[in-house]
């Protein structure tokens, strides 16, 4: 893995374009008719490889940016954490005890489907009935778990001294 952002590394550099440039246009042997589409296609190679370098650098700083959004996320709750270790601790075992309801709520929405099924095919009223029993609680249902699972699961903070004194937080994470 390259050690810098600026290195292409997961896109080999093809040189189409110093081939292309580089050849004497007498040694193809061909009329002017033929040599002409050539030049052009170096060209469009040219234009195609800077387009695709511009995509590179532009799918580089989206990896750059979803990283520290990411690295921010998990200091924040790193940071909550500590705040409040005991609703942490809450959050966890909560999160577990509502896994077995998701459980069985997916286990009674998958006999429902396999039950009516055809209905469902047949009669909208009968979809829409199926989704408004489940749907919402299945959605909220899904939110609240992520929620208590990320506040209970947040990775541990200390605190570091620097060499110049002043107290930097970072996140440490820690297997339990």
């Amino acid at each position: 893995m390259p050690n810098s952002f600026n290195e292409p590394h997961f896109v080999p550099q093809i040189d189409i374009v110093h081939q292309c440039s580089q050849q004497d246009p007498s040694s193809f042997r061909l009329s002017g008719q033929v040599q002409e589409p050539l030049s052009e296609l170096c060209i469009l190679v040219r234009e195609l490889l800077a387009a695709q370098d511009r995509q590179n650098e532009l799918l580089e700083e989206l990896i750059a940016q979803t990283g520290q959004h990411q690295r921010r996320k998990t200091f924040e709750l790193a940071l909550w954490k500590r705040a409040n270790p005991e609703l942490s601790e809450f959050c966890r075992r909560a999160a577990v005890k509502l896994e077995r309801v998701q459980t069985d709520l997916l286990s009674t929405i998958t006999e429902e489907i396999d039950t009516n099924s055809d209905s469902m095919l047949e009669s909208e009223y009968c979809l829409n009935e199926f989704v408004d029993r489940f749907g919402m609680k299945f959605v909220q249902l899904n939110a609240l778990l992520q929620a208590l699972s990320q506040l209970g699961n947040a990775p541990d903070v200390r605190l570091h001294r620097g060499n110049d004194n002043n107290t930097t937080k970072k996140p440490v994470n820690e297997k339990n």
